[in-house]
């Protein structure tokens, strides 16, 4: 069997607000294959963007380990970190946050610059990423010449860029209209058949049915998993590596 893209085992963080220590993860485990379209569900509070954080390796868990593409990669140095986000995971959150003095493709060309691409090639890079989600002609508009729509796609270019093994969307349509929150779908949908990883952090159903596998998150807790692949000879390949 093929190693998992992504592989999470026994995952705990714990934060302290005022006096109070909230158990934000506990214990939690699963797999996702390359090429998955997965959500993880759960109301606000659950845990949910914790994880996300976990994977995305902006924040590191207490206990439990993370491998991304068979590599342990939860407590690597902030540098090794900051190298594997650059490179290898595309970050979409609930708000674009695109620069609003930069055009469309100066958005898009970001992630490259700090990867040390020439311009000639962050150009090239960044024009086919807008292509692909159909903003060929927007690419010199900036954020206020751009619908909420416009701008969530510009997003979905950013981190499409550098061609990631994983991209993570954080509420990606939570900001958005009912047909533009369609049309973004609809695009990520296509990106997953292009073979695409995608992980989609939401608490909207609307937007849990649209996903190939849901893993839902309740006080920190994975409660149902509906398409668990079968990770126990993965776990001990991982483990002996």
């Amino acid at each position: 069997m093929t190693d998992p893209l992504v592989f999470v085992e026994g995952l705990s963080k714990r934060y302290d607000i005022g006096g109070a220590t909230i158990q934000a993860l506990a214990d939690v485990s699963f797999s996702a294959a390359a090429g998955e379209l997965l959500g993880v569900v759960g109301r606000s509070g659950s845990g949910k963007s914790t994880l996300m954080s976990i994977l995305g390796l902006l924040d590191r868990p207490d206990a439990g380990r993370y491998y991304l593409k068979g590599r342990e990669v939860a407590n690597l140095s902030e540098d090794e970190r900051a190298f594997i986000r650059n490179r290898e995971i595309g970050f979409v959150f609930q708000m674009a946050s695109l620069l609003s003095r930069s055009s469309a493709i100066e958005n898009v060309e970001m992630p490259l610059i700090y990867a040390g691409l020439g311009s000639s090639e962050r150009r090239r890079r960044a024009r086919n990423a807008l292509e692909r989600v159909g903003l060929s002609g927007r690419m010199e508009h900036r954020p206020q010449q751009l619908s909420g729509g416009e701008q969530q796609r510009v997003a979905i270019a950013r981190a499409l860029v550098n061609d990631p093994l994983l991209i993570l969307a954080d509420e990606p349509t939570g900001a958005l209209d009912s047909k533009t929150a369609e049309s973004v779908l609809s695009l990520f949908e296509d990106l997953n058949r292009d073979g695409r990883t995608i992980v989609i952090v939401t608490h909207a159903p609307e937007v849990a049915r649209r996903v190939s596998r849901r893993i839902t998150v309740l006080d920190g807790r994975v409660i149902n998993d509906d398409g668990a692949i079968n990770t126990t000879s993965s776990s001990r390949t991982i483990a002996s590596s």
